[in-house]
Parts: structure tokens; C-alpha cells; sequence
């Protein structure tokens, strides 16, 4: 889990890099082709290409598909245009927001502590947003929106059957991104890409198949109540990054927000760990 944030940052701090050479849509297309020749041939090596699904399955991976493209839209360019530390801060709130949509849709049971800590860590997220501050921006919302999204693409994935394989999954995702891209740089002017600027993107590539790789790996083998937490080791690499490579540093309140998310994060792990203790007991 701990490779797989680091190799998710490491993407999107090449990504930033190219946010004055390189429109946004050809970005997500060219990065979206390479990522799915990865994927797809690994999938095809290994056997787990699989596309005779059910009607279900199919309506499912769509609505994944369409999610994750949307994601992707309002988190890079939130990406481009704020701080990629207080972007990261924000997207710590999709623990908690996949645990109550559970709730919501999937009947899943969360008591009064674990709901209390929800709120608590939506808190969190005003103090990062702050909303009707000075240094709110429409971005900000889009981190939010990110964070949306992608909670609606975790729920179609916890809806699919068992036996549909996750590089099946994550290949048609990767299709999806990358032609949505292509689509809407139509609308945007093409620029011919200097060969740092290709090298980049094929490196983001590989850093998005390493990280689909480890966490489909650690979500599947390790216990998800203790794997999980170990998700926000990816902010701390997104501060260090983002002051190393842009000379960003987050403002004191989103450190607070950050930590109030992390703390009501780990404390709604924690339940849930220990219910699920009490069940098997």
C-alpha cells in the first residue's frame, strides 16, 4: 500500500511538471495509451483478460469507467492549477466518504462513534477548503469533486462479481480514461511534444501501473482494516515532493484539516476492525 501512494505521487508530480508544455487532455490521452498497452498486455501474459461478463458486470465496470474518467478530469486539473500537497490533504477524505456511501447504498452497519468520526473528518475538509476564504478557488471544489467520484467508482468496484478479474477491471479503466481524453483534446490545439515531455508520460505510465499492481495486491492479500490506513503515507509524500520539486508548502490550516482526516480516518479503521473481531467471535 505504502508503494502503491508513493507510485500514485510520483505520477502526479510528473503530471504537474507538464501543466506549461502540454494541454490537459492530450496529457490524460497520451499517458491513457500508454498505460493501457501496459495493462493490457500484462493482462493477456497472465490470462486475465476477460470480456465475456454479465450484462450486471458490464453496467458496473460503465459506471466505474465513467466515474474514474471524471476523476481524472476535475484531479488533474486541480493538479495543474493548486498546490498538489493541499489537493492531496483533501483527498484523504475518500475513506470516509466510501464508508458512508456503504452505509447509504450497501445497508453496510456503522455506529454512532464511526459516523461521529465521519463528521468530524468532513470538518476537516472545510478547513482545507475553507470555503468564502481568501485563498478559495473553484480548484479546491474540484479536489472535492475528485473525491466524489471516486467514491462512486469504489462502490461500483465493491458491486462486481468475484469472478471478474481486477486487470479486466483495470485495463477497460484505463481504456476509458485514455479515450476520454482523446476526446475532448479534439477541442483543444495539439502540441507537438518534445521528447522529455514523451519520456515523462511514459514514466507516469509505468508509475500508474505499478500503482494499480501493489494496491490490487495489498487490497486482495492483506486484512483491508489494517492495509488501508496505510493510504495516508501518500500525503506525507505528496508535502515532501511538492516542497522539494515546486516549493509548495501547505498553510497551517490544511496540515490541521490533514490531521483531523487522518486521525478520524484511522479511528473509523479501527472500528471497524474491531467489529469485525466481534463478529467472528
Amino acid at each position: 500500500m505504502v508503494a502503491a501512494m508513493a507510485a500514485f505521487t510520483l505520477n502526479d508530480i510528473l503530471m504537474k511538471s507538464l501543466a506549461e508544455t502540454v494541454p490537459l487532455f492530450q496529457a490524460i490521452f497520451v499517458r491513457g495509451a500508454f498505460t493501457s498497452v501496459l495493462i493490457g498486455g500484462t493482462a493477456l501474459a497472465m490470462g486475465m483478460l476477460h470480456l465475456r461478463l454479465s450484462g450486471r458486470d458490464w453496467g458496473l465496470i460503465g459506471l466505474r469507467c465513467v466515474s474514474e474518467a471524471a476523476a481524472a478530469y476535475f484531479f488533474i486539473t486541480a493538479l495543474f492549477n493548486m498546490p498538489i500537497g493541499a489537493l492531496t490533504a483533501i483527498l484523504q477524505a475518500l475513506p470516509l466518504a466510501v464508508t458512508l456511501a456503504s452505509a447509504l447504498f450497501f445497508k453496510d452497519k456503522i455506529g454512532w462513534r464511526r459516523m461521529l468520526a465521519i463528521l468530524v473528518g468532513f470538518g476537516g475538509v472545510l478547513l482545507i477548503v475553507r470555503p468564502g476564504g481568501d485563498s478559495f478557488t473553484i480548484y479546491a471544489i474540484y479536489g472535492v469533486a475528485t473525491v466524489a467520484c471516486a467514491t462512486v467508482r469504489d462502490l461500483a468496484t465493491k458491486g462486481l462479481s468475484p469472478s471478474v478479474p481486477s486487470l479486466t477491471v483495470t485495463f477497460l479503466t484505463a481504456v476509458s480514461v485514455g479515450g476520454f481524453g482523446g476526446v475532448m483534446a479534439l477541442s483543444q490545439p495539439w502540441v507537438t511534444m518534445s521528447g522529455v515531455s514523451l519520456v515523462t508520460l511514459s514514466f507516469a505510465a509505468i508509475l500508474i501501473f505499478a500503482a494499480y499492481f501493489t494496491i490490487i495486491t495489498a487490497m486482495r492479500v492483506g486484512e483491508v482494516a489494517f492495509v488501508a490506513p496505510f493510504r495516508y503515507s501518500g500525503l506525507l509524500v505528496a508535502v515532501v515532493l511538492g516542497y522539494l520539486v515546486f516549493d509548495e508548502w501547505p498553510i497551517p490550516q490544511t496540515l490541521v484539516g490533514a490531521g483531523i482526516l487522518i486521525a478520524t480516518g484511522l479511528y473509523t479503521f479501527h472500528r471497524e476492525r474491531v467489529v469485525r473481531q466481534q463478529t467472528a467471535r
